[in-house]
């Protein structure tokens, strides 16, 4: 049997896994995402041990912003990312060059989305929302049974959203736009904000119901736009056990009943759940690229 690999692309770390799905990971490993060269380099290296002649393709869910048309010159590319180093790298290339094999890509969000879809909380859904808050906040997801993509591809952390400057006067961490969804909620601004990381912020800090508001807004704003049968919130910072409980009762409230569905109005702990894969989601989700570049090459940038 044929195996595949997939890599997470992270801006903190990266995670490289060799197999078929969920119950059949046979290596992994994770490093940290240092330079591209370094990086990569190690990822290479990962897959000519463990993937040797069985590996298929490969397939990246990558931080971004990145290119995934496979019609571009600059397919497989990270583009205007601020971590430093990183712009206008191109990661699937690098990756098929070395290894010779075929390479799907897509955002680190759309890979976790998908991943979710073969096997987690999306089986059987064609519309659907993954949002991840962590580092940053990013989204990606289904409709119609494709994943999320368009002009480049879905940037849900970076839409705007209500800042009550008397209620909060941080001002926001996106070097882009100060206080969009990602500058207002990711782990950063917590850290901005309070002076300590999320994590170790007791479940009762006023620091909770802030961030349930501001995820709940951006959330409203996705449902109303996208409708998804069902949205999926990973990441670091969603890991809290207080938080989605506070998110869910503030969508109901700030959607006022309007949509008249009872997936919103009686059975919300059922619609705004946490991925069914946990942290595996992304490299799952890679792996999954790569069977899908395996069976349609079109998927594949030249």
């Amino acid at each position: 049997m044929p195996l595949w690999g997939g890599i997470e692309a992270g801006g903190t770390k990266f995670v490289c896994a060799v197999g078929t799905g969920p119950e059949d990971v046979q290596a992994e490993a994770r490093f940290a995402t240092t330079t591209p060269e370094e990086t990569i380099g190690r990822a290479i290296d990962f897959f000519r041990i463990e993937g040797g002649r069985e590996l298929a393709a490969v397939g990246i869910g990558s931080f971004g912003p990145v290119d995934p048309n496979p019609s571009s010159p600059t397919f497989g590319h990270v583009t205007t990312t601020p971590k430093p180093g990183w712009a206008n790298t191109d990661l699937a290339g690098a990756v098929r060059r070395a290894l010779g094999v075929p390479v799907g890509f897509d955002t680190d969000v759309n890979a976790a989305a998908l991943g979710e879809h073969r096997w987690g909380a999306a089986q059987g859904l064609d519309t659907f929302i993954y949002l991840t808050v962590g580092t940053g906040i990013g989204g990606g997801g289904m409709v119609n049974g494709r994943l999320m993509h368009g002009l480049l591809h879905p940037e849900m952390g970076h839409i705007r959203i209500p800042h009550d400057w008397a209620r909060d006067p941080y001002p926001g961490c996106c070097p882009y736009h100060g206080d969009c969804f990602e500058g207002l909620a990711a782990g950063p601004a917590l850290e901005g904000r309070w002076h300590a990381r999320g994590e170790t912020l007791p479940p009762d800090h006023p620091a909770w119901p802030l961030e349930a508001e501001y995820l709940a807004l951006g959330l409203a704003s996705l449902i109303c736009a996208l409708s998804p049968q069902r949205v999926i919130v990973g990441g670091g910072v969603a890991q809290q056990a207080q938080l989605l409980p506070l998110v869910r009762r503030r969508v109901q409230e700030l959607l006022g009943g309007y949509l008249q569905a009872p997936a919103i109005l009686d059975e919300i702990a059922a619609y705004i759940v946490p991925p069914a894969l946990g942290g595996r989601a992304g490299v799952l989700g890679a792996i999954a690229l790569a069977q899908e570049v395996s069976e349609d090459p079109n998927r594949e940038g030249r």
